[in-house]
Formats: structure tokens, C-alpha cells, sequence
């Protein structure tokens, strides 16, 4: 019997745009969406987040089917589509709200999230230390409107889109195409 039970997760890996874009192609992954979590002021805004200032991060929130994609292989693409060794950084997106973080949503996710991190060290990975943090799942608050399916609604519009979030998409579907919807 299928268990048709669906779960969530959260991760935080530079700009929503691009892992937003990455999560959607993914089979099993019901909902992804975009917003902010991890800061201190309540319903804060793109524009609030942007300075840094609120603490938030800009991250997706997943809805996924764990019969069909488990939580190891939403890590793997975690770690895989952006740079787990840059403090507060993804490519020229420089601030606290574009840091390499995991909200874990149950203690499941955690030690799993935790054993994942500890395996990538080990076995010395990346050339520089991983900097990610893992950190429990505060209040989650969806972005703006604007924000969900940016890439689809702006991809072929927006130049950040063309130059940064297409290239690195196009990566993750070369090396992911078996798990793609």
C-alpha cells in the first residue's frame, strides 16, 4: 500500500530563484514555494529582507511525496545546486538572507541533515569548509506573489535569470534528468 502521506522541507541556498526553478523539476516534489524564514520581524516584505537587516533567509518551502523523492536525495540536490563554503553569499548575491541553511521541520530531518553534513566533511567534498547551518524551522512566511514561478513567468525576461538561475538549472538537469517530472 502506497503511503500517500506528503511532507515538508526547507532549505535556504542563496536566492529563491534558482532553487525554486530546481526543486519544481524534481518527481515527488508536489509544491514549492518561495519566502522567507529565520528572522525576527513578523510578515516582512522582499524589500526588508533584501537589506538584511530583518535576519530572515530567502528559502523554498517544499510539499514533497517522500514514496517518491526521500529526504537524502532533496540534500543531495541541496548540496549540489549551490555552494555550501560561502558565508552569507551565492555567486554576486552577497547577504545574510542568501546563506546556506537547513530548516529542519522534525527530528527525522535533523539527524538526517546533520549525518549528511558530517558525511560531506569527511569525506572532504568541497575544497573549503562547508559553512551551512542546521536550524530548526521557525515561522515560514511565503514571498510576494511576483516571486512564485519566478523563473517560468521572467526567465527568458530578467538577465539575473538568463545569466545566473538558466545556467545553473541547465547543470542540475544534465546531472539530474532520471528524477525529473
Amino acid at each position: 500500500m502506497e503511503n500517500n502521506k506528503l511532507e515538508t522541507a526547507i532549505f535556504g541556498a542563496g536566492c529563491f530563484w534558482c532553487i525554486e526553478a530546481i526543486y519544481k523539476s524534481l518527481k515527488g516534489v508536489e509544491e514549492v514555494l518561495p519566502g522567507y524564514i529565520g528572522g525576527k520581524k513578523e510578515n516582512p516584505t522582499y524589500e526588508e529582507v533584501c537589506t538584511g537587516e530583518t535576519g530572515h533567509a530567502e528559502v523554498v518551502k517544499l510539499v514533497y511525496n517522500p514514496t517518491a523523492i526521500n529526504y537524502n536525495e532533496l540534500l543531495e540536490v541541496f548540496f549540489t545546486s549551490h555552494n555550501p563554503t560561502t558565508l552569507n553569499r551565492q555567486g554576486e548575491d552577497v547577504g545574510t538572507q542568501y546563506r546556506s541553511e537547513i530548516f529542519y521541520t522534525t527530528e527525522a530531518q535533523k539527524a538526517a541533515a546533520k549525518e549528511y553534513l558530517d558525511i560531506l566533511r569527511s569525506e572532504k567534498v568541497y575544497d573549503d569548509p562547508i559553512v551551512t547551518k542546521i536550524s530548526e524551522a521557525t515561522k515560514f512566511y511565503v514571498a510576494e506573489d511576483y516571486h512564485k514561478n519566478y523563473f517560468e513567468k521572467s526567465g527568458d525576461k530578467n538577465p539575473y535569470c538568463q545569466l545566473v538561475v538558466k545556467p545553473k538549472l541547465d547543470k542540475f538537469k544534465a546531472k539530474y534528468n532520471a528524477k525529473l517530472k
